[in-house]
């Protein structure tokens, strides 16, 4: 008995085996293209991800020496946000527009009108929307596309394609839906309300349920293709970010994932809904009668790989590492970051390299070194990023202290949690101690875990996730570096502020 997870990102589909006990038996990943066919603008052909995802599920199979009987049911997890829009005969119209896609900001701003300003924000969307979201999206295509607007039936986000593509089923889930910023947050349910002044017909969006709920079936054309059986159920499942929220038992309060990769997010389970502001979104939590609190940065591990790429491109130790270290450049590049003292000897990096999320909302912020003198090295400048990453995150952190939410435990994940630099340099300018778990596969093994759930294995995520996940390694503060950073983070915090009208200008606007 084994239970599939399904984690379809922005670079990659990753097809992952879990058995009754929580043990990994296999994963496979098939990578697909990005497109950006201007500046700003990012697309995927949604036929690509059914190809890869295909390749995925028979790869997984054979890894694990399992067939199709041998899989109870599904989970599914994917990037959010995007935009796939199908005609009456399910056929795909356009190329689909991704979370990072920028060109929507007009749209935002006619959907903040239309709703009567902030104060219809707070009241019927609880979340400020931003060209990430979904219904901008809609509202470009029917402006700029109106013909392909015309034939569409049915918007579904990338997830929700792969269900139907399994199944032949219109359906999402809770967390996926808050993303489209046509949901009811706290009803949990299309919002009629938003739907009205939008003028987007409700037959345009598919069913939503509970994330762990079973919404469809595999069909027997795509079990023919893939390998599982006909008949399989698929759960709800949820977005990338609620689905690794439940592979780091992130489901009580008290709580908090950090995920570091090309972006960050800092994410909290609360156990009551509440709308907050600063930049701090609330979304549906894949537990039900849950919701969490998100934080989202856009260049984190994004910013570190900019380093690497453009001012430590000369580097040989990075092209080629001596003899017999066989060091990843990444490796090299924190080696020498770790030998400058904490606060990088006075050197501030603002991490606004793709605009910013939380806490700014603000797509025209850009990203600055701030402090630099001769004494500053290629290390110092290392150093100063992953700090100004850290600072980036621990805006949210304090948002979410400030929403009331007690912090009890900060778990990591995403490629930087296998860094110990990393880990020291959050725990001690979180000043909070850092876990990672014995298991990192994020979404797709938190769906994997929904799926167990709905084949009634576990009685509810909170005993899967128990059953599952234990500490691995925690990394605690240290009390020196703590003052550095406090400091630190006082003078990054005022950098905003100050930098915001020359963003602006530097931007065009």
């Amino acid at each position: 008995m084994a239970f599939l997870g399904m984690d379809l990102g922005t670079t990659a589909v990753k097809a992952l085996l879990v058995d009754k006990g929580g043990r990994i038996l296999a994963s496979a990943t098939v990578e697909y293209p990005l497109y950006t066919p201007r500046p700003l603008w990012s697309e995927q052909n949604a036929e690509d991800w059914w190809a890869a995802t295909v390749q995925a599920i028979c790869a997984v199979l054979a890894k694990a020496g399992l067939n199709g009987d041998d899989v109870r049911s599904i989970g599914l997890s994917g990037q959010m946000h995007g935009l796939t829009l199908l005609d009456k005969s399910g056929a795909v119209l356009r190329p689909a527009i991704l979370w990072n896609d920028q060109r929507t900001a007009r749209q935002v701003q006619e959907m903040v009108d239309a709703i009567g300003g902030q104060a219809g924000v707070q009241r019927w969307m609880t979340n400020r929307p931003n060209p990430s979201y979904t219904a901008p999206k809609m509202l470009w295509v029917r402006e700029h596309e109106p013909r392909i607007y015309a034939k569409a039936k049915m918007a579904l986000v990338p997830k929700d394609f792969i269900r139907y593509k399994l199944s032949g089923e219109f359906a999402s889930e809770v967390t996926d839906a808050t993303g489209m910023a046509l949901l009811d947050i706290k009803k949990r349910d299309w919002s009629q309300k938003l739907l009205d002044v939008l003028d987007i017909p409700r037959s345009m969006l598919p069913s939503v349920s509970e994330s762990h709920v079973v919404t469809a079936s595999v069909s027997t054309s795509a079990a023919m293709l893939t390998g599982l059986r006909a008949g399989t159920p698929i759960v709800g499942g949820g977005g990338d970010v609620a689905a690794a929220g439940l592979g780091a038992g992130a489901v009580r309060e008290g709580i908090v994932m950090t995920i570091l990769g090309t972006s960050g997010v800092m994410f909290a389970c609360t156990n009551s809904f509440k709308a907050v502001k600063g930049g701090l979104e609330t979304f549906c939590h894949a537990v039900p009668d849950k919701w969490h609190f998100m934080g989202v940065m856009l260049s984190a591990g994004g910013s570190l790989r900019w380093v690497r790429d453009t001012l430590a491109k000369g580097d040989p130790n990075l092209v080629q590492p001596a003899p017999g270290l066989a060091l990843d450049p990444y490796d090299v590049m924190l080696d020498g970051a770790a030998k400058v003292p904490p606060g990088s000897q006075g050197l501030i990096f603002l991490p606004y390299l793709s605009g910013e999320r939380t806490p700014h909302q603000n797509p025209l912020a850009r990203g600055a070194f701030v402090g630099l003198t001769l004494t500053h090295t290629q290390a110092h400048l290392t150093r100063a990023v992953v700090e100004g990453v850290a600072f980036g995150l621990k805006d949210g952190l304090e948002l979410m202290r400030g929403a009331g939410l007690s912090i009890n435990e900060v778990r990591m994940t995403g490629g930087a949690a296998k860094s110990a630099f990393w880990r020291q340099t959050l725990a001690d300018v979180f000043d909070a101690d850092i876990t990672v778990l014995n298991i990192t596969e994020g979404g797709a093994y938190g769906v994997a875990l929904l799926a167990g759930v709905a084949s009634k294995h576990w009685k509810d995520i909170a005993q899967a996730c128990d059953a599952t996940l234990k500490p691995e390694s925690r990394t605690k503060p240290n009390r020196k570096a703590r003052s550095a950073y406090a400091e630190a983070y006082a003078r990054f915090k005022q950098l905003y502020p100050a930098l915001t009208q020359d963003f602006a200008a530097a931007a065009g606007a």
